[in-house]
């Protein structure tokens, strides 16, 4: 099955990581608005770890600032990590700071993308990360 971005299988498994329920919901509706059913949630970078071991996901949209484990640090071990050091890291954060952008994108992020956002807006960063995938 086909979902709203071109070659992109819409049952691929998506894990979103935020400490916020609210800020999850916002995130699988926007996914599932683009035609994406097969979504996890963990809301820590801890959880995220933990179901990124009982799991085979495909894609990984986190949050910068959580408990626990931060997003940058979430992103430095799923890189660190021989099955998922390619898999598409996209991260969602309040912060647009350039020198997080930079951190985050040296750190192996496939993509950033800073709140709020549109369901739009997420699609063509998905877009452009699974057109252009790091390897």
């Amino acid at each position: 099955m086909q979902s709203a971005l071109p070659g992109v299988d819409d049952d691929i498994a998506i894990l979103v990581v935020d400490d916020f329920s609210t800020m999850r919901r916002i995130l699988k509706s926007c996914l599932q608005q683009l035609g994406f059913k097969n979504i996890s949630e963990a809301d820590d970078g801890v959880n995220a770890m933990s179901k990124l071991k009982t799991k085979d996901f495909k894609l990984i949209i986190s949050d910068w600032n959580m408990p626990n484990m931060m997003g940058i640090d979430l992103l430095k071990a799923v890189r660190a990590d021989e099955k998922y050091k390619t898999v598409p890291f996209v991260m969602v954060t309040a912060e647009g700071l350039k020198e997080n952008v930079m951190e985050a994108l040296k750190a192996g992020a496939s993509n950033y993308v800073i709140k709020p956002f549109t369901a739009e807006i997420l699609g063509q960063k998905l877009g452009t990360v699974f057109k252009n995938p790091k390897v």
